[in-house]
């Protein structure tokens, strides 16, 4: 007996930012493993009745090793349930979604992913500015700013992340943005480039920082804020 799991994205956390399958497949579930960021209204959608599990991973707090979460996740299903793994954002952005993936098929669980708003998008619309720009910035990448030990990662592109005519966005990346700014400055990233931080995007205190890469850079090594934010940078992110 075997169920089903549906990855959804929950967005960045304003419920409203929903999609409409995605409230669908709340209302339908038997078991829903939610992150941390995934809380609070948006399971106002699920069923009475239906099973709540917290496996949401924060930085500096306890939480529950991948392979247990993967193994929930068979092991819910194996019952017949339907199971929704609610993910903040989009799945299949520094979501860890494919780990996950490989143990259902591993299993032979069958499932499907219901993308979400992704904060990058979130943030930008909040700040009021495009990710694009006709001859000033065509192109946009993502990056995270920390790999599972919690330091920046090792082998980023710094020639594609330096570049001043792109939208960068640095996901996770508060712990660790000092050290890739100078990184970045090195690779010849001017220090006075635009740069957004946006911490609580979408929720009723959300904060937006506007600042360049070297002075953003130098307040985040002098505080200690556990907000989840994401950082971009480039020719877009002083436009108000």
């Amino acid at each position: 007996m075997s169920g089903f799991v549906s990855f959804v994205g929950s967005g960045p956390g304003d419920p409203e930012l929903l999609t409409v399958k995605a409230v669908k497949r709340l209302k339908e579930a038997d078991a829903v493993l939610f992150d941390d960021l995934s809380a609070g209204p948006i399971l106002d959608h699920v069923r009475p009745g239906a099973e709540l599990v917290a496996v949401g991973k924060r930085a500096g707090r306890p939480s529950p090793k991948q392979d247990h979460v993967s193994r929930l996740l068979v092991d819910y299903a194996q019952t017949g349930a339907r199971v929704v793994r609610l993910k903040s954002g989009d799945p299949g952005i520094f979501g860890r979604l494919e780990e996950e993936i490989t143990a259902l098929r591993e299993a032979g669980v069958g499932f499907e992913i219901v993308p979400g708003v992704t904060s990058a998008a979130a943030a930008a619309a909040a700040a009021g500015i495009p990710l694009t720009r006709r001859l000033e910035a065509r192109r946009v990448q993502f990056v995270t700013g920390h790999d599972v030990t919690g330091g920046l990662p090792e082998g980023l592109n710094l020639a594609a992340l330096a570049d001043p005519a792109a939208t960068t966005v640095v996901f996770m990346p508060k712990r660790t943005f000092a050290a890739l700014a100078a990184l970045l400055t090195r690779s010849g990233l001017p220090a006075e480039t635009p740069a957004l931080l946006a911490e609580n995007v979408s929720h009723p205190d959300q904060r937006l920082t506007r600042s360049t890469v070297g002075a953003l850079a130098a307040d985040l090594g002098a505080q200690d804020s556990r907000a989840p934010g994401l950082i971009l940078y480039g020719p877009l992110a002083s436009d108000s």
